[in-house]
């Protein structure tokens, strides 16, 4: 699979709080990303959720400016909880819902519950036909 940088949110970026994703997707324009082709976020995890009771849940957002000073959330995921939901490996798929009637920049939002909650995560966006054409492998792993 080849993924283009400029659609990459996040790239094995370790939370521990809740905050925004590293980078953000400049559509260089206000425009709907609902209509044409379906789109997904897809979130990557890094390294297991891990602390007391945590909780991983993220959400699409977008904004006229890079500051995100007023985001609009056009997507959330469900909250996933415990290690053995969110373990190394797992993928989370979000598509990007219809009529997305949105503004020019788009990130995603980590939401983390519990206590000292933490999870390493690599995140993008992508069209939806190509989410079972690609597969993801935990570090040095040699395929041959």
């Amino acid at each position: 699979m080849i993924l283009d940088n400029q659609l990459n949110f996040s790239s094995a970026q370790a939370l521990s709080a809740t905050g925004a994703s590293t980078n953000y997707v400049d559509l260089t324009s206000d425009r709907n990303i609902g209509i044409g082709a379906p789109l997904v976020a897809i979130v990557t995890i890094d390294t297991a959720l891990a602390g007391t009771s945590p909780t991983f849940a993220f959400a699409i957002q977008m904004d006229d400016n890079t500051s995100f000073s007023s985001p609009t959330a056009v997507a959330t995921s469900q909250t996933y909880s415990g290690a053995a939901v969110v373990p190394a490996g797992a993928r989370f798929v979000l598509p990007v819902p219809a009529d997305t009637s949105g503004e020019r920049y788009v990130r995603l939002n980590y939401t983390l519950g519990g206590t000292t909650p933490t999870v390493t995560v690599t995140a993008f966006l992508q069209p939806a036909s190509m989410v079972q054409n690609d597969g993801t492998f935990a570090d040095s792993l040699s395929i041959y």
